[in-house]
């Protein structure tokens, strides 16, 4: 899948992650401190999933955010652990209804724990991370966070609703892949605004550039079930296939390809599974499906950078924008 970039781009996520060095480790003791718990299996799965890798992007969002707006206290570091939390306990549920056995590059929780304990470790992780807003002791950032959860969770059942149904729409993929994660991005990046008592042209600026951000990163993930490395996906290839999920790549696919293509690919998402993977690949690239899924993430990306446009110059405000152009650059 190949992303026009405005402009090289030289910067790694590990660069950028640097500059919220401390404010990272804050998230990483608050993280370890609210995991603990007298129930054994609680402990072990939250960790076995938070402590697995991943770049915690979203929280490292609320910490640049914050910190591109001027803030200067110690409560975005709970904001970015609730956001983690919540992320995480929608991997938790996901891999379950998704009947998942990869995350990151090893086991599912629900692989190495079981489906029940999956499940519960989940519900614990929303009940945390509803704890911790309370102890914020912002109505506004609980309002925030609370809306952004039901929707998440809203998205969840729409995103049911059309598994193995090939008239999935792109306006009908489009919303559920902002419910499922542009909506807890465009909250983060709102939080930070909120805590720093900016109101009006600012917040909606953060809400555009975290809603922008996550439909790029949702749309390169959903092109790189189809052009990546298992290695590199960290997840199993053509789990979307397999799982009947119309993602734009077979939508487009099926708008363009012939009768033969339209058939092997709306066959594919009733029955599921992989046994057409190869030809499918093959046929998502050959009508440009991923050139048109990366386009379209290019221009998620440049909508978030454009957004940024009334944040005061920083290295914090850069930053956000290397995040957006390596959103659509990464391979996994």
């Amino acid at each position: 899948m190949q992303v026009a970039k405005k402009t090289p781009i030289a910067v790694s996520f590990d660069d950028i992650a640097a500059l919220a060095a401390a404010d990272r480790r804050a998230v990483d003791q608050l993280i370890s401190d609210s995991l603990e718990s007298d129930v054994v299996l609680v402990s072990q799965v939250s960790e076995y999933i938070v402590m697995s890798g991943g770049k915690r992007l979203r929280p490292l969002v609320v910490l640049l955010a914050a910190r591109a707006l001027g803030y200067e206290g110690k409560q975005h570091v709970r904001a970015a652990t609730i956001v983690e939390f919540i992320h995480t306990a929608t991997l938790l549920h996901d891999d379950v209804v998704d009947s998942s056995s990869r995350r990151r590059g090893q086991d599912s929780a629900n692989t190495v724990f079981g489906n029940q304990a999956s499940v519960l470790v989940g519900d614990f992780l929303y009940s945390r991370a509803f704890q911790m807003m309370v102890n914020i002791g912002n109505m506004r950032v609980m309002q925030i966070l609370a809306d952004a959860t039901n929707t998440i969770a809203a998205g969840e059942v729409m995103q049911l609703m059309n598994v193995h149904d090939p008239k999935t729409t792109e306006d009908d993929y489009r919303q559920v892949i902002y419910r499922k994660t542009a909506r807890l991005f465009e909250a983060g990046a709102q939080i930070a605004a909120v805590l720093n008592g900016k109101g009006g042209e600012i917040e909606s600026s953060m809400i555009n550039y975290g809603r922008h951000l996550g439909t790029a990163f949702q749309l390169v993930d959903d092109a790189l079930d189809y052009d990546a490395s298992a290695d590199e996906l960290g997840k199993n290839i053509g789990d979307d296939l397999a799982e009947g999920k119309a993602t734009l790549p077979l939508i487009y696919a099926m708008k363009e390809g012939s009768s033969e293509d339209r058939k092997i690919i709306r066959d594919a998402i009733l029955e599921g599974g992989l046994d057409q993977l190869d030809r499918i690949t093959a046929i998502i690239k050959s009508t440009g499906a991923l050139q048109y899924t990366a386009n379209k993430a290019r221009e998620a990306a440049d909508n978030a950078i454009s957004s940024l446009g009334r944040v005061p110059e920083s290295k914090y405000k850069q930053a956000l924008i290397d995040i957006a152009e390596l959103s659509i650059q990464r391979r996994s």
